[in-house]
């Protein structure tokens, strides 16, 4: 599953940052500002190689041997502790999952299919809660924490998407749920965004008209998303069983 292993064979000074979905989009923006910050880095992704390994070469050019890669389809449950696995022994610890892989897409009522339901309650819901379950003991150890990106549509739907909507509202109960459960030892937080990177095929008439409803009156950016991401890993030691909304104040705005 690993495309490559790391010379080191005992945990160092630096934490250590599972990314899923890590190559391309807010997962590389992440993988880059928390690398900065001092992280080893384990990206995650599927079907996106080339991208890894460009984003890979770049920041281990930073500073040697501090990211590798695992390829992985977290819809195959059975497959997710192998991946975690992996992850640990790079550097013999886990600190941070960050669940951010994602399939985002419209399923209407009257056209939704089981496939659709399949993938998106899969990627957004189920991989994340048995990603987090294989991960609990080595995060345990460490004191770690786990993020989870969610949506503001979980709380709001998004009209179109109504299976992307309730798997992002499941995982917001997940992030609540699993603070519960793996509290004292392990954080368990989540990151909300909003207007940060469009849809495909969506028109200027109605990026404009979304703006238009933040309070801040602008649109986001990933950096936003991975600043937020940062506080929760290193500077929200009291905190667990949050969401916080990244956007602008959409979410207050009717």
């Amino acid at each position: 599953m690993s495309d490559n292993q790391s010379n080191n064979t005992q945990a160092d000074k630096h934490k250590v940052a599972l990314i899923t979905g890590a190559a391309h989009r807010i997962g590389a923006t992440t993988a880059k500002l928390l690398h900065k910050n001092g992280l080893n880095i384990v990206l995650h992704y599927r079907n996106s190689r080339e991208k890894a390994q460009a984003l890979q070469q770049e920041l281990n050019a930073i500073r040697e041997n501090s990211v590798i890669l695992i390829q992985a389809d977290l819809h195959l449950a059975n497959g997710l502790p192998a991946l975690i696995e992996a992850a640990v022994k790079a550097w013999g610890q886990l600190d941070v999952l960050i669940n951010n892989a994602s399939s985002f897409y419209p399923t209407p009522i009257g056209k939704a299919t089981e496939e659709q339901w399949d993938d998106l309650v899969g990627s957004n819901l189920k991989a994340p809660f048995f990603l987090s379950q294989a991960a609990a003991p080595h995060l345990k150890k460490t004191k770690g924490c786990i993020v989870n990106i969610v949506d503001i549509h979980a709380e709001r739907p998004l009209k179109t998407f109504p299976i992307y909507s309730m798997a992002k509202a499941g995982l917001v109960m997940m992030t609540k749920a699993l603070a519960g459960e793996l509290g004292p030892d392990v954080r368990v937080n989540a990151v909300a965004p909003g207007a940060i990177l469009w849809p495909e095929n969506l028109d200027e008439v109605a990026k404009q008209r979304i703006v238009s409803r933040t309070f801040l009156k602008r649109q986001g950016n990933p950096d936003d998303i991975a600043k937020t991401i940062l506080y929760f890993i290193k500077d929200a030691d009291y905190v667990t069983g949050q969401i916080i909304a990244v956007d602008g104040g959409r979410s207050l705005n009717s």
